[in-house]
């Protein structure tokens, strides 16, 4: 007797803001137009920044969201937000996981964020590791508890001198179980929906912008060019949507190099902690303050992404591999981002792949199985959705994961 196929549980959900403001705990939140707002705050707090040394005070209100069930036992949980930080404002965002009626985890902290840097670093918070589960820059991964459910806790800080408040317009999270020992790529994307026919011989005109450009200019935010596949995957595709910063706002960038948005994108997604500008959830919230809808998730395979592409959107995707192991991508890598493009009529994806030596190198095709493989076994299949709200998601699966 044949078994039902073994097939990767992901489920992805999301809070939008003002709309599901009551189906949390409010503590000194409110609802403004465009998100959730500090109202009558909650209470009043002095923090030290580890980053800089500074202390100031901070009026603060808390948003608790409900308990959203997985279905499924959960080994890690990735979430990702977006919102608005004016000078003086910034976020905490938490994360705990559930089992049946009660938290199976303490609360982890998954980020301190602002969007500049003049407040606060943003940054990880390193040495969060217990029995339960521990924090991994972006990802709480579960140890001896027993999760299916999440919560999420954000907290909003306004200094008490501040013009403004900062504003969350949504926050959510994917949960994901460990692929199974038995899972191919042939059934990893097994579902009800059929994967997106359309995507076979499409590619979207992503501009082309090489990381490598900017080996030798700045190193400050994570070591230069060679580091900054995330950010520069995320300039590409804002710029895609017409998105992208206008040049005032990185007119700051002096010299300015080859491309100085990548340069100002690297130090806006840059985690002060890990020491790096490739913080998953970083990099969607930098994008998400370009008017678009940005968040991470974790996708089963390839048929998957093909319905993006056929939507319209490339993704950023999260890889690893070693040189040879996808033919075309001759280098080693522990995580690298890339933006699918597209696919050739027989499926193999095409990547504007930014670690290249200048922006003709950056488009590769690569052949389908080896990349899929690099790509799940590398970050369980992480992507960055970025589009403009104006453009539909493609429609989800039964489990959903977007």
């Amino acid at each position: 007797m044949t078994g039902t196929p073994a097939r990767r549980d992901v489920a992805y959900h999301r809070f939008r803001f003002p709309e599901d403001l009551g189906l949390g705990t409010a503590d000194g939140v409110s609802a403004g137009p465009d998100g959730l707002v500090v109202g009558a705050p909650a209470g009043r707090v002095d923090h030290t920044d580890p980053h800089t040394g500074v202390t100031a005070g901070y009026e603060q209100a808390v948003w608790t969201s409900p308990v959203v069930g997985a279905g499924f036992a959960v080994d890690e949980i990735v979430p990702s937000w977006t919102a608005d930080t004016p000078a003086g404002c910034w976020l905490r965002v938490e994360v705990r996981g559930w089992h049946e009626v009660a938290p199976s985890t303490d609360w982890y902290v998954l980020g301190h964020w602002a969007a500049d840097d003049a407040t606060i670093h943003r940054s990880s918070v390193p040495g969060q590791a217990g029995d339960d589960a521990r924090v991994t820059v972006d990802t709480l991964r579960v140890g001896a508890a027993e999760v299916t459910g999440w919560q999420v806790r954000i907290t909003l800080f306004r200094r008490t001198d501040a013009a403004a408040g900062p504003v969350l317009r949504a926050v959510g999270a994917v949960a994901s179980a460990d692929a199974p020992a038995d899972l191919t790529t042939e059934t990893a994307g097994v579902d009800d929906a059929p994967a997106g026919a359309g995507a076979r011989g499409r590619v979207l005109d992503v501009p082309r912008y090489a990381q490598r450009l900017h080996a030798g200019g700045e190193t400050r935010w994570g070591g230069g060019g060679d580091s900054w596949c995330s950010p520069t995957c995320v300039s590409m595709v804002l710029d895609f949507w017409g998105a992208g910063p206008t040049p005032d706002r990185y007119a700051w960038v002096d010299p300015p190099g080859p491309r100085p948005v990548v340069v100002h994108a690297a130090r806006h997604c840059y985690d002060h902690a890990y020491a790096g500008a490739g913080n998953w959830a970083f990099n969607t919230a930098y994008a998400g303050r370009h008017g678009v809808d940005a968040f991470v998730t974790r996708l089963r395979g390839l048929a998957e992404a093909e319905r993006f592409v056929t939507a319209g959107i490339p993704l950023i995707l999260s890889a690893a591999f070693t040189a040879g192991q996808v033919p075309g991508l001759d280098y080693d890598t522990r995580g690298h981002l890339m933006v699918l493009v597209g696919f050739t009529a027989g499926g193999d994806p095409v990547l504007n792949d930014p670690y290249a030596p200048d922006d003709e190198g950056v488009r590769r095709t690569v052949p389908r199985a080896p990349f899929e493989a690099a790509w799940q076994a590398g970050s369980g299949g992480v992507a960055y959705v970025v589009r403009p709200p104006s453009v539909p998601l493609p429609p989800p699966p039964a489990q959903a994961n977007w």
